[in-house]
């Protein structure tokens, strides 16, 4: 949503000191009182007055930043970047650069940025992977969206949250007439609408004991749906300080408790969190009801704001914990949901993403897991945040303004299972490089078809609601087929051991056991024509395929019978073949004798040397 509010105001000023005109004094004052649709205004009358200085670009362009006008914040950051470079300034303009599709100049801003602060840690990510686009477009799907039927195509709505009931909490711009100067949109309300069996929704309603005549939400629910902690524009609590040099009261966000009483709610309590010197707010509730995740700007954190965390106990509320630098940034980390397994999801403008606001994830319960960008088609270059989910009904929402104003996505999840086939030779163990491996549901239809590498492994995801059957094939190994079961296994090695053929294919020829005859005959005898049934089918598999037979013989015996023995094995091995259903185009035969030994002995060879010599060979005339 075009406004403050998206990420609470919470927006720091890095002033430098510059002479400043009445125009520039007046300009300053609304901006450093958060009234940037006024400082914008004011700073445009300077521009055009020619009074202009770096501060003046500086501040315009925050200004437009911070009411997510990125086009205009892009123009004012270009020049503020004139003179000596603001780090921070440089990190925003790449930001919107990404925001508007520009990630080539985007990364040259991003390499800038790194230079000035090489230890900070959006930098060394951004060293770490400079390829990130690249590597975010090809990511995997984590969910399927869709739009739903909450849509009005004048407001803006987010904080989508779906109890076990099927009551859809979110806020939203509609049907309020009354303006907030600071951003020149009008005031958010709480609203709820039911989810129907058909995946519609309710008329939404204004929860009217929740609302004021300021900003109202988001909300987090219990997972009994009795129990509400809700965000409140300070301005209905009084929760403001007064700046009297500007003549504003200037508000703080607070959370607040509610509980169902008789279907309605029951506003309880101000969080001893709330103050009037930083806002909090974007609750969520953790399953025990023991831990509210927040976001606040208070002192302490990281960055512009960052996420926080409290315990909820039987006397009270503890003291609030930020969640440190691994999920915090020096920029905004803001809209924390907690998922009932214990994965935070949060939108960031800090870690690597595609521009924008973008959704996040990590696994609390390991304190390995690292900040995971959960990638398209939820995220887009656009602002996309606000993410929840119902584990229990196995559905979700976020928000994104990718189409120009907020609107409530829905999200199913992916049920996911990586599967990695690791392909060795049954034999040796060794790993098999560019084995076929062809995945098929289960009606045997190809999902896809997947190469080995040269560690014999290949990754893919399967659904993990469905079974499969992994077919994995190489040349000169016996094809295995295997079953995969319906598994909820994040990951899943499968060890395939392919068992190598006798029959061997090359490049020149196709290698067979031993084609064995009746000692001083042409007859072919079982386990011979055994062997050639094999060459038999894979002619058949390749239709193409044309071959010539080469009959020897060893070293004993006269050259002259040698020879024509071989001729009539050759041609006997040829008709065999023939009578088999391959063409006589195909195949044809040739005796040699003696006079091309495997090993050449010089007519004085060993039992073994002549059993080598003694050979067919089936060479490939044309594959």
């Amino acid at each position: 949503m075009k406004k403050t509010y998206k990420t609470l105001g919470l927006l720091l000023f890095s002033g430098i000191a510059f002479s400043q005109t009445p125009a520039i004094q007046k300009a300053n004052q609304l901006f450093e009182s958060y009234q940037y649709v006024g400082a914008i205004e004011s700073y445009l009358q300077v521009v055009n007055s020619k009074q202009a200085n770096q501060q003046v670009y500086q501040n315009l362009a925050d200004s437009y930043y911070n009411i997510y006008n990125t086009t205009e914040a892009a123009k004012w950051y270009e020049k503020a970047l004139q003179g000596n470079a603001n780090p921070e300034t440089v990190f925003k303009y790449a930001q919107v650069l990404k925001s508007l599709g520009n990630y080539t100049e985007a990364n040259n801003q991003m390499l800038k940025f790194s230079s000035i602060l090489p230890n900070d840690v959006r930098a060394k990510e951004f060293n770490t992977n400079q390829n990130y686009k690249t590597s975010l477009d090809k990511s995997k799907a984590l969910f399927t969206i869709e739009n739903t039927s909450l849509a009005d195509n004048k407001s803006n709505d987010f904080g989508a949250v779906l109890t076990n009931n099927n009551e859809l909490y979110f806020v939203s711009t509609r049907n309020n007439s009354k303006i907030d100067k600071w951003s020149n949109v009008p005031y958010i309300d709480v609203y709820k609408a039911n989810k129907n069996t058909d995946g519609t929704f309710s008329k939404p309603e204004s929860v009217n004991e929740l609302n004021s005549a300021f900003h109202d939400g988001p909300v987090a629910i219990s997972e009994d749906g009795n129990t509400m902690f809700f965000a409140r524009d300070g301005h209905s609590t009084k929760l403001y300080e007064k700046d009297a040099k500007n003549n504003v009261k200037v508000g703080q966000l607070g959370i607040y408790r509610a509980v169902k009483v008789n279907g309605k709610w029951e506003i309880k309590e101000a969080l001893p969190v709330n103050s009037t010197a930083y806002s909090v707010s974007h609750p969520s509730l953790s399953k025990d009801g023991k831990t509210l995740y927040f976001t606040s700007n208070m002192p302490g954190g990281i960055g512009e704001s960052d996420i926080w965390k409290i315990a909820i106990t039987e006397n009270g509320y503890g003291k609030p914990e930020n969640l440190g630098s691994k999920i915090n940034t020096p920029s905004r980390e803001a809209f924390p949901f907690i998922t009932n397994n214990n994965e935070l999801y949060f939108a960031s403008t800090g870690w690597a993403g595609f521009g924008g606001l973008d959704v996040f994830k990590t696994d609390l319960n390991k304190s390995s897991s690292s900040v995971i960008n959960v990638g398209k088609p939820v995220n887009t270059e656009k602002d996309d945040f606000s993410l929840s989910l119902n584990t229990k009904l196995n559905v979700g929402y976020f928000s994104s303004n990718r189409n120009g104003t907020d609107a409530i996505y829905q999200i199913i999840p992916i049920c996911g299972t990586d599967i990695l086939p690791l392909v060795t030779d049954a034999k040796s163990g060794k790993a098999i490089g560019k084995a076929v491996v062809i995945i098929l549901d289960e009606n045997n239809t190809v999902v896809t078809t997947l190469e080995t590498d040269n560690l014999g492994k290949t990754l893919y995801q399967l659904n993990c609601d469905k079974g499969y059957n992994l077919q994995v094939a190489a040349n000169n190994y016996t094809t295995t087929v295997l079953p995969i079961a319906k598994t909820k296994e994040n990951k899943l090695e499968i060890p395939v051991q392919l068992v190598p053929n006798e029959v061997i294919i090359t490049d020149k020829e196709v290698l067979l056991g031993d084609v064995y005859f009746e000692f001083n005959k042409s007859n072919i005898t079982p386990s011979g024509a055994n062997q050639l049934d094999k060459l038999v089918k894979i002619m058949m598999e390749k239709p193409e395929m044309v071959i010539s037979v080469k009959a020897h013989t060893d070293s004993k015996g006269n050259a002259k019978y040698n020879l024509k023995l071989s001729e009539q094995r050759a041609q006997s091995t040829v008709q065999y073949l023939i009578s088999r259903g391959i063409s006589k185009e195909r195949i044809s035969g040739k005796g040699f004798g003696f006079t091309e030994p495997k090993i050449d002995c010089g007519g004085s060879c060993t039992d073994e040397q002549d059993a080598i010599n003694r050979r067919s060979e089936f060479i490939i005339v044309k594959k």
